[in-house]
């Protein structure tokens, strides 16, 4: 019962099989399992849509063809075609949040007794997909335009004096990116699991009582059905943002002082 009713249980890391390299825990985890799994999904859906593609497609080439134009269209509004060269990472970035977000809605996947697991709720997961952000655009960044890049410190048509108060804060801006973009996907998959745990585990705690607090149990049965839908949605658009918010800040790597 205590599990069951527990919100910060399903947080828990859990190795699958445990493997030590001179006292260094290199155990495969239930997060390793599922971001492989992830991984493998969307290589998987993806070549059986476009494996045997045709003119006219089918339903799955269908929807294979609009995520490419969706996440391409994203780029282009935001970076210009210029931009498309990334097109890779970002589309890579938005469908591994996307079914790892997906994934974590069901408790059991993959199997009884496995309980399923959101990756994307564990800050050092969405912190390191951030630093693989940040470091692309600096390192692109410099490479293209050298030290020219760090003009965003220095913006145009502002008196030097200025400078003294705007590039400290243009700097502290640009460190906190990574922070904020993992913090964001981090905090919105956390809380909307936790609240989820907590109406499934009022429903759980009054059906066990019985008699007029089991009928009673409707109400928050009907909130966390509710709130699945809604975190469906949530689980979708936190995977856009992360993706939109990668395009703006590769946009900085092609356009520096913009």
């Amino acid at each position: 019962m205590a599990d069951a009713t527990n919100p910060i249980k399903q947080f828990e890391i859990h190795p699958v099989f445990n493997f030590d390299l001179n006292g260094i825990d290199l155990s495969f985890t239930n997060s390793s399992y599922f971001m492989v799994l992830s991984a493998v999904l969307v290589t998987g859906l993806l070549w059986m849509a476009m494996g045997r593609a045709a003119l006219v497609p089918g339903r799955a080439q269908s929807v294979a063809e609009m995520l490419y134009e969706f996440v391409a269209g994203m780029i282009r509004s935001t970076t210009g075609n210029e931009g498309l060269r990334f097109f890779p990472l970002v589309f890579t970035l938005f469908t591994f949040i996307l079914m790892g977000n997906m994934l974590g809605m069901f408790p059991y996947f993959p199997a009884p007794g496995f309980h399923g697991f959101t990756f994307t709720s564990h800050i050092i997961v969405t912190f390191a997909l951030a630093m693989i952000v940040i470091l692309t655009v600096m390192g692109f960044g410099i490479y293209k335009h050298g030290l020219k890049f760090f003009s965003f410190l220095f913006p145009a048509g502002v008196p030097w004096p200025l400078y003294v108060l705007l590039t400290p804060i243009e700097l502290i801006s640009f460190i906190s990116r990574p922070i904020t973009l993992g913090v964001r996907l981090f905090a919105n998959m956390l809380a909307g699991h936790i609240l989820l745990k907590v109406f499934a585990g009022f429903v759980v705690m009054l059906g066990a009582a019985g008699g007029g607090l089991a009928i009673a149990g409707i109400l928050p049965f009907a909130m966390a059905v509710a709130l699945t839908s809604l975190e469906f949605l949530v689980a979708f658009l936190q995977a856009y943002v992360f993706a939109v918010l990668t395009c703006i800040y590769l946009n900085d790597a092609l356009h520096p002082g913009h």
